[in-house]
């Protein structure tokens, strides 16, 4: 819920306006596509010492205005949230390019006979643009929700994952997701029958996730 709201969010408001951007639109697809393709070990690292309970760029920036030292990577809600904002920064930029190439298939037309009719650009897009955009959105929807369950090397390569560290996750395990879960149960503790049980039922649930996806978009076709 963390990740997934707002790089949606994000990215759907990105995507309309690149939309209607007229100029510089290549660079601005390819600067804010860049965080997908960057490494996700760099990319942790980097977070990791930016949210850095004594040395990190955020504490120092909060150090200047008085603020004592916010422990990002030792209070259970705040790793939650700086593991977040690393999924969300690398994210946004893969559905924006979706949500954008969903616009731009949307005919014209459309959008001219509603400003002829006297619609706004809020009652545009939320009665036009939103039901066309709706399987799309459905879709991106789901995808996100498998990415954050897949999520295994941001939380890993913050907070280390080898037999002598019991915490995997970061302290009180509040990273711990399920892949790293499964890593910890079958390659740390050696129960690879409980491993794979866990890998089971993770299956079953992105199978569920999926054929809701396909029902709803089928629902929407007939109607």
């Amino acid at each position: 819920m963390l990740s997934t709201v707002p790089t949606l969010f994000g990215a759907l408001v990105l995507a309309t306006l690149l939309h209607s951007v007229r100029r510089f639109k290549g660079f601005y697809r390819i600067a804010l596509y860049i965080p997908n393709v960057t490494s996700i070990v760099a990319v942790s690292i980097f977070f990791g010492a930016v949210f850095s309970n004594n040395f990190g760029l955020v504490n120092a920036i909060l150090g200047t205005v008085g603020i004592s030292p916010v422990p990002w990577l030792s209070n259970p809600w705040l790793i939650k949230l700086v593991i977040a904002l690393l999924m969300t920064w690398m994210w946004t930029g893969y559905n924006m390019i979706i949500y954008l190439a969903g616009l731009q298939a949307i005919p014209t037309q459309i959008y001219e006979a509603a400003r002829l009719d006297g619609a706004g650009p809020i009652r545009t897009f939320f009665q036009i643009t939103m039901p066309i955009m709706r399987p799309i959105i459905l879709f991106t929807v789901i995808i996100s929700t498998i990415n954050g369950l897949q999520s295994f090397s941001e939380p890993q390569v913050m907070f280390g994952s080898n037999a002598a560290n019991p915490n995997l996750g970061g302290p009180g395990q509040a990273g711990l997701t399920t892949l790293l879960y499964f890593y910890q149960s079958a390659f740390v503790n050696n129960d690879y029958g409980y491993g794979a049980a866990i890998v089971w039922a993770f299956f079953v649930l992105i199978m569920l996730l999926v054929v809701v996806n396909w029902r709803v978009v089928q629902r929407g076709r007939k109607s």
